[in-house]
């Protein structure tokens, strides 16, 4: 049952990021929305989702998931959303996506340690810093509404949802632990600081007088999306269902607290770690979801909940994961809909967009640089030399005659001082510092 499980995930997450009807990555979503509206071409999502998705995978989760022989979701999801997104947009495209998506899972099933070992191989196995070029992204994305309300409203007011935003990170951080019987549950602290600034962002754009017909632009605006995400839902249950089913069975598990309490069979505190998370991510997903119309592939996490609370009963687990994500959905269409009582919001989705392309591009620039500089000291000992090589890149892209996109310059960047770090070890103009 655990490889069929495991099949049917990678070639059913696969398929949905090919047709663009739902993506695991965050960051990756808004992306995925550019390139259905014709802003972006096949090669550079393609590019995008590799960039943006490959160094958390190599460095984040096949070692997590090693570490406690279960799956980390975002080594398989992450992963599938690169395979939907290379694979051309045409029946065989999505054919052809499927049957990677399944033996990808198959594979990282059944052997996790390949990849590692693969990259081990090197002199110098740089896949542990190259975890840090996606390690921005998650808190990065909290600061997206204030900079959309800089966009929208002005430096002021966006500079004022900015000290909240950093408030409530500071507080979810120091007094968001709770003790709840014998387990500890945290809140996200990104997800609760993203919530109070799209409350404020809200909260701005109602403030703005509408024309008469301002409500009916804004429905109008959103409602294509909506549609486009509820008439995917069955696919998008079936999903729901087969990660709660494979939570049930201990294949897979939703972020690293949980899967550590997973690996040490304390379901419940596993099961209440998770949904502190998934209330957290709350906006994250429904707004990325309204403004892009493309979906979470794990909506909003809550069908890993589901599948720990009903550890070892699969078949229930799937059911009520199925249920639990037709749910969300009904809910995305409700959150639209008040949204649309704000006369003023009806512009707010541009900003939106223009605010999370922003914060990605400059955290991936932030993240490569960190990830270059850990790679250059560990394998020479000379600090500098990965910063100015991600830096001069990022601005010599701009001048080549076919520049990659800002997004992608960092993490290939990144990967590409890593490979010639090995280059210089190899043939002896550099070596590895001595321990201390």
């Amino acid at each position: 049952m655990k490889y069929i499980v495991i099949a049917l995930i990678g070639a059913l997450a696969s398929v949905l990021s090919n047709q663009g009807i739902a993506v695991f990555n965050d960051g990756f979503r808004p992306i995925v929305g550019q390139y259905f509206n014709g802003e972006i071409n096949r090669k550079e999502l393609a590019a995008m989702s590799f960039a943006i998705s490959f160094g958390l995978v190599i460095g984040f989760g096949i070692p997590t998931s090693i570490a406690a022989s279960i799956i980390l979701i975002h080594c398989l999801l992450l992963t599938t959303d690169i395979i939907g997104s290379f694979c051309n947009n045409s029946r065989n495209g999505m054919i052809l996506s499927a049957v990677i998506g399944a033996a990808y899972g198959l594979a990282i099933l059944a052997g996790l340690e390949f990849v590692v070992k693969l990259f081990s191989y090197m002199p110098y196995n740089f896949t542990s810093d190259l975890g840090s070029v996606s390690g921005y992204i998650t808190v990065a994305f909290a600061v997206f509404p204030a900079v959309g309300i800089a966009y929208q409203h002005g430096f002021k007011k966006g500079m004022t949802a900015g000290i909240v935003t950093l408030l409530v990170y500071f507080l979810v951080k120091k007094f968001g632990t709770f003790t709840i019987g014998a387990g500890k549950v945290s809140l996200n602290a990104e997800g609760m600081a993203m919530l109070a600034g799209m409350i404020m962002m809200l909260f701005y754009a109602a403030q703005q007088k509408g024309t008469e017909h301002a409500n009916e632009v804004l429905t109008q605006g959103f409602e294509g999306n909506i549609l486009r995400i509820r008439k995917n839902w069955l696919l998008l249950a079936v999903m729901g269902g087969l990660i709660a089913a494979g939570t049930s069975l201990s294949i897979i598990a939703g972020d690293p607290a949980s899967l550590a309490l997973l690996a040490n069979q304390e379901y419940s505190n596993a099961g209440l770690t998770a949904l502190a998370r998934a209330i957290g991510f709350i906006p994250l997903v429904f707004t990325t979801a309204i403004v892009t119309g493309v979906y979470g592939a794990a909506g909003c996490t809550f069908v890993f909940v589901v599948g720990l609370f009903l550890h070892g009963n699969p078949v229930f687990a799937f059911v009520i994961g199925f249920a639990v994500m037709v749910a969300e959905i009904f809910l995305i269409n409700i959150f639209a809909k008040y949204m649309d009582k704000f006369p003023g919001v009806k512009d707010m989705g541009e900003y939106v967009r223009t605010s999370m392309n922003k914060v990605l591009e400059i955290s991936l620039l932030a993240g490569g640089i960190v990830a270059a500089e850990k790679m250059a000291a560990s394998s020479s000992g000379y600090t500098g030399i990965g910063a100015l090589f991600v830096i001069g890149g990022f601005l010599l892209n701009k001048k080549a005659k076919k520049p990659i996109v800002d997004l992608a310059v960092g993490p290939v960047a990144c990967i590409v001082f890593g490979v010639l770090l090995n280059l210089l070890l190899i043939i002896g103009l550099i070596a590895v510092p001595a321990a201390k």
